[in-house]
């Protein structure tokens, strides 16, 4: 069966880890969730699954008052987390400011510097 993944990291040809690229986590960080739990269980496997998320802001108000709204939905993000399954590793190339106050949030998520230069390998080995 063909799964389809936006990131396979393999090693010797077996995939080792799985990473999911969004531009935004409104309405996509559930779909990551799912996908670890169906992958694991239809393949029997255990293999970690990652998330890179390029933002999580949007245009808000009208001409000329325009602002920056936040999308990221931390209540969903935790109930996942806590609820289901975490993910391997949550990397966010702007952290919002909630994701570096609260506890959950800073345990779990991460900037994408951190996945680039130290997580990475521990998907390798």
């Amino acid at each position: 069966m063909k799964y389809q993944n936006d990131i396979e990291i393999k090693v010797d040809g077996e995939i080792v880890a799985i990473g999911s690229v969004k531009t935004s986590s409104k309405d996509r960080i559930d779909k990551i969730f799912l996908d670890k739990l169906m992958y694991n269980r239809l393949t029997q496997t255990n293999t970690p699954h990652f998330a890179i998320f390029l933002h999580d802001v949007q245009r808000a108000g009208k001409e000329p008052d325009f602002r920056v709204g936040q999308t990221f939905l931390t209540g969903h993000f935790k109930a996942y987390t806590v609820g289901l399954s975490p993910l391997d590793g949550v990397y966010y190339c702007d952290l919002r400011p909630v994701m570096k106050a609260d506890r959950l949030l800073k345990e779990h998520i991460k900037s994408l510097d951190c996945l680039l230069c130290e997580d990475v390998w521990k998907y390798l080995y």
